[in-house]
């Protein structure tokens, strides 16, 4: 029986032995099925832990690249115009039967490749409007979607239609009917005068494309183009900037040593893993790993399919929005998805989920140096 199959799993007989006693023992993803109530989904529709820092000051533009800097001042400025566009949209509903759109761009399309800072720049808009933290909203499209379900799409446009901004992470443009959904409700907030900001991802292949994510974006949401100003990010993905690959996978051995010698670390085996994310609901991935300060798997695979890809996808989201980092043995997570799934519908998402698990696992490095 495998470690994963214990809500405890047992110590490797070729492990060393725990260095902090029974409160060692790590726990296991396999064994958390979380019930997460609708308040709460709401409550945390704030930027991530990994970016509650995140301001337009501590961004640092590529020197190479001047629209990183361009994108921080077109930013900031857009952060102070929101309180007098939201003024001038409540005044249109107090005199007019129906509400009028707002006039000009109330929204910002932040267009760009992989880890050229879009995340830390939505966050830092999110932080740097002069709003309390229950006035804006902050989430990723699959985030959304799910408020939306949990909800229901008349109490989410009453929910969020009195904030005063919406941030919306790594908008989908690979699921036409959520894509609808989304446009629809977006629409309604707009109309309500609530200030839209979202991003999406240019293919590393594509970047010499000129605004192939920004047509691909505004298309999808037809009614609402007029509304967001697409702003270019340049550059290379920072997570790859001066540093080295991402380390090779080790060996089982090492990972359950790992596991054990890590305070508050979870051991998997990779396989089981996957089975279970199958009965667990996406949105309930983060509180899955609520208090998990390391995940260690072994017997890393590529994934069998496109559902279970997916699923692993919105894993590493949760993983990398909460800086917890990975540590594996078996396969490298550049082997993750097939030929097939990479030229694929769901692409973006791939690459995106190979960017971030790498980026955990040269995060964990100094774990399985302390474990040695």
């Amino acid at each position: 029986m495998s470690p994963s199959q214990h809500s405890s799993p047992q110590p490797d007989p070729t492990a060393a032995p725990p260095a902090h006693g029974d409160d060692a023992v790590p726990a296991a993803l396999t064994a958390r099925a979380p019930q997460v109530p609708a308040d709460r989904l709401v409550a945390e529709m704030v930027p991530p832990p990994r970016f509650q820092g995140a301001r337009f000051d501590t961004y640092i533009p590529d020197a190479q690249q001047p629209s990183q800097a361009e994108a921080v001042q077109v930013l900031s400025d857009f952060a102070d115009s929101i309180d007098a566009g939201r003024a001038s949209a409540g005044k249109r509903r107090w005199f007019a039967r129906k509400p009028a759109a707002p006039q000009g761009p109330r929204g910002v399309y932040l267009d760009g490749g992989y880890g050229v800072g879009k995340t830390h720049l939505l966050a830092s808009l999110w932080h740097a409007t002069p709003a309390p933290a229950e006035r804006k909203a902050f989430g990723t499209f699959v985030e959304l979607t799910n408020l939306v379900g949990a909800l229901g799409f008349q109490q989410t446009v009453k929910t969020l239609g009195d904030h005063k901004l919406l941030c919306i992470d790594e908008f989908e443009l690979d699921d036409p009917g959520d894509t609808v959904l989304v446009s629809t409700l977006l629409g309604k907030l707009v109309d309500a005068g609530v200030a839209l900001a979202a991003t999406s991802n240019t293919l590393p292949g594509k970047l010499g494309e000129g605004r192939f994510a920004a047509a691909d974006f505004l298309r999808e949401i037809q009614g609402l183009s007029a509304h967001f100003r697409p702003l270019r990010i340049d550059g290379e993905d920072y997570r790859h900037r001066g540093l080295p690959e991402a380390p090779a996978p080790y060996d089982d051995e090492t990972v359950t040593r790992t596991a054990y010698r890590t305070p508050g670390a979870s051991l998997d085996d990779f396989p089981s893993l996957l089975e279970h994310l199958s009965k667990v609901h996406p949105s309930r991935y983060g509180a899955m790993c609520d208090g998990i300060e390391a995940v260690c798997l072994t017997d890393v695979q590529a994934v069998p399919d496109q559902s279970t890809a997916l699923r692993l996808v919105v894993l590493a989201d949760r993983l990398y929005d909460r800086e917890v980092p990975v540590v594996t043995s078996g396969k490298a997570f550049d082997e993750l998805f097939s030929d097939e799934m990479l030229r694929g519908g769901y692409r973006k998402k791939y690459y995106r989920a190979i960017s971030r698990l790498t980026a955990l696992a040269r995060d964990a490095g100094g774990l399985v140096t302390d474990a040695r």
